[in-house]
């Protein structure tokens, strides 16, 4: 598209006045109906900083939304790094192929630059597109159906067997409780993401949106053997019968936290205890989840997604890179290539177990990648090697692959549960 057309359609921040408006394209975009109550967009504008929120106008009409706001990622090692969280990215299906999605997307990640930010990341609704922004898929998830007759559990016995006890408790009781347990949490899972507090106001039913339904969970409490909260889970459940009066009921698991093995046990032998209940849908859970393994036949638990999901894109390859830790003593030097962003240029790293350095260099390059590939290993969940058979990470010297592997790879896989 010419300069010409493309500045007939302006791409600004949105004004207060225009609030409303940008919601109703944020549902077009989004396939829902394009209402705005009063209410809900008073609430959401509460939560909405207009000056991290911008809009293609087509005359008065927002044809292309974009927004984004302050969050937290959790890194190896335990460290949480400053990030911009993309959200409500749509364009309407009038003004698709236009460029407007490439501005937007141009002011933010200069903006989350000047702030500070280390990285932006997002959940991507399409493959395609991001990772012409540097944006590279660092976290996946699973999910599972689970046939409880078959998990070979004991169905006379439910309670924890590391000696502590589970609770059922109320959303008010999770809105006292729960925030300090997810932090407890998110400091040592990586690619956890904070939750502020409209978070917890909409996932306990304490806000709720036109258009989207609350259906109150049940939620269990693990607490230890010291009463210690350890673990939380939340789940609904059906209400299915056959002609002959059998149970059919299916839970599905809205949210599955835990700090230790033992609570995490506990809280699925539970939920695959409840009497009716024949399946349980898990939801989305880390991609090397213990889950299928806890049970006597892991087979019980039949794979039903397995996707990418938190998607990031470094802005400060320096201090991302300084942030996170590493499981051995080794140093490269990367090329990172950035068509759209300010971290191009060549880095050299050098990680021990005890911290790492990272800086500008003019050596020659160990290792050669985008730096959406270089988002993608940043977690510890993919392979410089697979990359490289791929032919999306280049080697400038032999082996270099197997070393990057080396310093980023980690024992189990990050995992991201909130979707934003």
């Amino acid at each position: 598209m010419s300069p010409d057309a493309q500045a007939d359609v302006p791409v600004r921040k949105v004004a207060e006045t225009e609030f409303t408006d940008w919601l109703k394209a944020v549902n077009v975009g989004f396939l829902r109906p394009p209402l705005v109550s009063e209410t809900d967009a008073a609430g959401r504008r509460e939560n909405t900083d207009l000056a991290r929120t911008q809009g293609a106008f087509d005359g008065d009409r927002c044809v292309a939304t974009f927004r984004s706001f302050a969050q937290e990622l959790t890194v190896v090692g335990g460290a949480a790094i400053p990030t911009s969280a993309v959200t409500n990215v749509t364009v309407s299906p009038t003004h698709r192929r236009r460029g407007l999605l490439s501005r937007m997307m141009a002011n933010e990640l200069a903006e989350a630059k000047e702030r500070g930010d280390v990285a932006a990341t997002l959940i991507a609704a399409e493959y395609p597109i991001y990772g012409r922004y540097g944006f590279g898929p660092a976290t996946s998830v699973a999910e599972w159906e689970i046939e409880v007759g078959r998990t070979g559990l004991d169905p006379r016995w439910s309670g924890p067997e590391d000696g502590g006890r589970i609770d059922l408790i109320t959303s008010e009781d999770v809105r006292k409780l729960g925030p300090e347990l997810f932090e407890r949490f998110r400091a040592v899972q990586p690619g956890t993401v904070s939750r502020n507090q409209r978070w917890w106001d909409l996932n306990t039913g304490a806000t709720q949106r036109t258009g989207h339904p609350w259906t109150e969970p049940f939620w269990a409490l693990h607490r230890s053997a010291t009463g210690e909260p350890e673990g939380l889970a939340a789940y609904t459940a059906d209400e299915t019968w056959t002609d002959a009066k059998q149970p059919l009921n299916t839970a599905t698991v809205r949210g599955l936290i835990a700090l230790t093995p033992a609570a995490e046990r506990a809280l699925w032998h539970f939920v695959c205890s409840i009497d009716w209940i024949t399946k349980v849908r898990t939801g989305h859970r880390a991609p090397d989840d213990l889950l299928p393994h806890l049970f006597p036949d892991p087979r019980a638990a039949r794979p039903v997604t397995q996707a990418d999901f938190l998607w990031v894109r470094l802005l400060d390859v320096v201090r991302a890179l300084e942030s996170r830790t590493y499981p051995t003593t080794d140093s490269l030097v990367l090329e990172v290539v950035d068509a759209t962003g300010p971290t191009a240029g060549r880095y050299h790293l050098a990680a021990t177990p005890s911290g790492a350095t990272c800086a500008p260099t003019s050596a020659s390059p160990d290792l050669i990648l985008d730096v959406r590939e270089l988002g993608t290993l940043y977690l510890g969940d993919e392979s410089a090697v697979r990359l490289a058979a791929l032919g999306r990470v280049a080697q400038g010297t032999p082996g270099a692959a197997t070393r990057a592997d080396a310093l980023f790879r980690t024992p189990r896989r990050p995992w991201c549960p909130d979707m934003f």
